[in-house]
């Protein structure tokens, strides 16, 4: 058995847990039309504005969990666990929004702007996986 990651860096084989966290991931992704949705169309009233909170923190920890689980079946050294190396954006994204929601019942203004401030985090290039990528390929 060679390496389960290729030169590009993507898991070839993955496990069942891999599997489970990655549908996780994606069924709280799901739900993000339709919150901003009830949250657009009440104009941040503060139940939508809270539980589109909740979907995002639900989803910020789906993706630490599916980053664990891919970790843990390619180990400590892999490319993945070597990029991500402290990953504060990973760790400060769920604090934001756990603190967002409960402010959308103080004002879902603050909420909004708080989850626009950790959209914003992950919008700056993260350029750390592109460069360990090269420095695997010499």
């Amino acid at each position: 058995m060679g390496h389960d990651v290729d030169h590009s860096g993507e898991v070839e084989h993955v496990s069942g847990s891999v599997l489970w966290a990655n549908l996780h991931l994606l069924f709280w992704l799901s739900l993000f039309p339709f919150t901003t949705a009830w949250m657009g169309e009440n104009q941040l009233a503060t139940i939508p504005t809270a539980i589109y909170g909740f979907v995002l923190l639900m989803a910020a920890i789906a993706f630490y969990v599916l980053e664990r689980a891919i970790i843990a079946k390619e180990g400590r050294d892999s490319l993945l666990a070597q990029a991500i190396g402290r990953d504060w954006k990973g760790k400060l994204s769920p604090v934001i929004y756990f603190v967002a929601i409960p402010l959308a019942f103080v004002s879902p203004w603050i909420s909004s702007g708080l989850y626009v401030f950790g959209a914003l985090l992950w919008l700056i290039p993260d350029p750390r996986i592109e460069r360990k990528l090269e420095n695997r390929k010499e």
